[in-house]
C-alpha cells in the first residue's frame, strides 16, 4: 500500500525536477541571447539552406525574433519570424505545459502525443510560409 504514495511522489518530484532543468536551460539560453545578441556577435550557427541556396527556411531568423522579443520589440521578432513567434512558440508553450500537468497528475513523464492531422497541417504551414517568404 506505501509502494503506491511513493511512487507518486517520486514521479510527482521527477515531473518537478525535469521542469526545473528544462527552465533552467530555457533561462540561460534567454540571458545568452538577451546578453549576445546575434546582430552584434557571430558564434550563433549559420543556417545551411539560406547560406547554400540563398533562400530563407521556415527556421531562418528565428533566433534574432527570440533576441528582439527579449529586448521588447515584439513587431521587430514577427517580422523576423512570424511562423515561430506566433504559432510555434506559444503552441510549444502550452505543450509543454500539458506534458508537466500529466506528469504532475501522476502519469508518467511522457510528451502528449500529436494526432497526425496536427503534423500534418504544421508541415503544410511550414512549407507554405517557406514559399511565401521567398517570394
Amino acid at each position: 500500500m506505501l509502494a503506491g504514495p511513493r511512487s507518486a511522489a517520486k514521479r510527482r518530484r521527477s515531473a518537478h525536477l525535469s521542469l526545473v532543468a528544462t527552465l533552467s536551460l530555457a533561462v540561460l539560453a534567454a540571458v545568452v541571447l538577451y546578453r549576445f545578441p546575434p546582430t552584434a556577435y557571430g558564434f550563433y550557427p549559420v543556417c545551411p539552406v539560406h547560406e547554400h541556396l540563398h533562400l530563407e527556411c521556415p527556421g531562418c531568423g528565428t533566433t534574432r525574433a527570440l533576441a528582439a522579443l527579449l529586448h521588447g520589440h515584439f513587431a521587430e521578432a514577427l517580422r523576423l519570424n512570424a511562423l515561430m513567434i506566433g504559432a510555434v512558440l506559444p503552441l510549444a508553450a502550452v505543450y509543454g505545459l500539458f506534458a508537466y500537468m500529466r506528469a504532475v497528475r501522476g502519469g508518467a513523464f511522457r510528451w502528449p502525443q500529436v494526432p497526425m492531422p496536427a503534423i500534418v497541417t504544421g508541415l503544410a504551414l511550414a512549407s507554405a510560409f517557406s514559399v511565401l517568404r521567398n517570394l
